[in-house]
């Protein structure tokens, strides 16, 4: 399994300056292979053959670009090939009714990173100050340089760092990614998983997760950060483009958006962490997030909490922890009664669940999560009872966890209904 953790740099102002002329250099030769690539005719080879072509010829350019002999080689060489791997990505997105275009020439605000491969790099965790390691790296403008590197967590087990990518945000600061491969823990066999040990999780706007033991985690509260945000962007539409206050206050803008990210981006993570290593199974609606977009209603909030986003962290910590992540069609999880199975309408607006049929009632998300997981046992191919789903929420009480516990915390408080649930089976 691939990895590709991410830490912070801290280059004094000379290696800052260096960092940029790298990255500007790498611009550059990035834009020139991309007109040469342009000028080749499709039907001269693959893919794959007309970007190494352009590749090739770099030693040769060399000999009247002189700037080129202070970078690193695979640094080079990198810029080219992401041609073809952009162009991959473009295809991807058209297979999925995405309106793509072209390729186009990078202005230097557009380009922000480069890739040492396998080779010009070398990681010391023990030698930086006050507690942070140092990254060396060869031909940074001609020289080899030490960036200290806060390495807030360690990396993966691995034998070999196929690749380091070094990226300048928005906001000026420096980043480092470390490619590595690592062994992907195996996954419960399905003749093994006990159903009480999946969880079914419905996805909400009210609410961000109700899963079907009962837990309801609450949608972080950014309203703070979007105040900010729209004061700080009224400041620079304000501001002469491209001036010097408008540079500044560009910063303080994208430090805003950068803070808003970081924060979501935490909070998911730690509720992938935690519903991954408590259970063998995690099932999740296959939500159709671009259609859902593209409607009128209550668009904001539903781009702000990021579901297809969080399905996806979701399926990197299943890999990561062995657990087994699996989508389930979505459709008529929230109409359905999980004790009869009989549909009912609800307007957005009604929050209960109540069977007509049956008289079953239930939370609106809590009945949706419990269908969740019984379409998932069953695409799962686990064995399982019936009223397995009906008997878990009759035993167990709803729980409501506010997301600054998860975000501050780390989710511990989220353990207590599990046990509750393990103890009511």
């Amino acid at each position: 399994m691939m990895y590709s953790p991410r830490y912070r740099l801290f280059p004094d102002a000379e290696q800052r300056e260096v960092l940029d002329w790298t990255r500007d250099t790498v611009r550059q030769v990035y834009n020139h292979a991309l007109r040469e690539f342009n000028q080749i005719p499709a039907d001269a080879g693959t893919l794959r053959q007309r970007v190494w072509s352009v590749r090739d010829t770099l030693p040769a350019i060399k000999d009247w670009w002189s700037d080129l002999k202070q970078v690193y080689s695979t640094v080079l060489q990198k810029a080219v090939e992401r041609i073809r791997d952009s162009i991959q990505n473009l295809g991807k997105l058209k297979a999925k009714g995405y309106d793509v275009g072209s390729l186009n020439w990078k202005k230097p605000r557009e380009y922000r990173s480069f890739t040492y491969r396998q080779s010009g790099f070398e990681l010391d965790k023990k030698s930086g100050s006050n507690g942070r390691g140092l990254l060396r790296l060869k031909k940074l403008k001609g020289e080899t340089r030490e960036i200290p590197i806060r390495l807030h967590r360690d990396l993966p087990d691995h034998e070999l760092i196929k690749e380091v990518t070094l990226k300048k945000e928005p906001t000026g600061a420096w980043h480092v990614s470390f490619c590595i491969k690592a062994d992907e823990p195996e996954k419960p066999a399905i003749e093994d998983i006990n159903p009480d040990d999946t969880v079914g999780l419905d996805l909400g706007v009210f609410n961000f997760v109700h899963d079907s033991d009962g837990r309801s985690v609450g949608r972080l509260d950014l309203s703070a950060d979007r105040e900010r945000l729209e004061r700080e962007q009224r400041s620079l539409s304000r501001k002469e483009y491209e001036s010097n206050n408008w540079e500044e206050q560009r910063r303080r803008v994208a430090e805003v958006h950068a803070q808003m990210s970081n924060k979501k981006r935490d909070f998911k993570h730690k509720l992938a962490h935690f519903y991954t290593t408590e259970y063998d199974a995690v099932f999740v609606e296959d939500l159709n997030v671009k259609g859902m977009l593209e409607s009128p209603q209550n668009a904001r909030n539903k781009a702000e909490v990021g579901w297809r986003d969080c399905i996806t962290i979701l399926e990197h910590h299943g890999k990561k922890n062995g657990c087994h992540v699996v989508e389930v069609e979505p459709r008529g999880t929230t109409k359905e009664c999980a004790a009869c199975g009989v549909e009912t309408r609800k307007p957005i607006w009604v929050r209960e669940h109540s069977c007509p049929a049956c008289g079953f009632e239930l939370d609106r998300d809590w009945n949706a999560a419990l269908n969740v997981l019984s379409h998932g046992l069953t695409k799962l191919g686990v064995v399982h009872s019936e009223d397995t789903p009906v008997e878990t929420a009759t035993t167990v009480d709803s729980f409501m966890v506010s997301a600054s516990y998860v975000v501050e915390t780390g989710s511990p408080t989220l353990k207590e209904p599990a046990k509750q649930a393990s103890r009511a089976g």
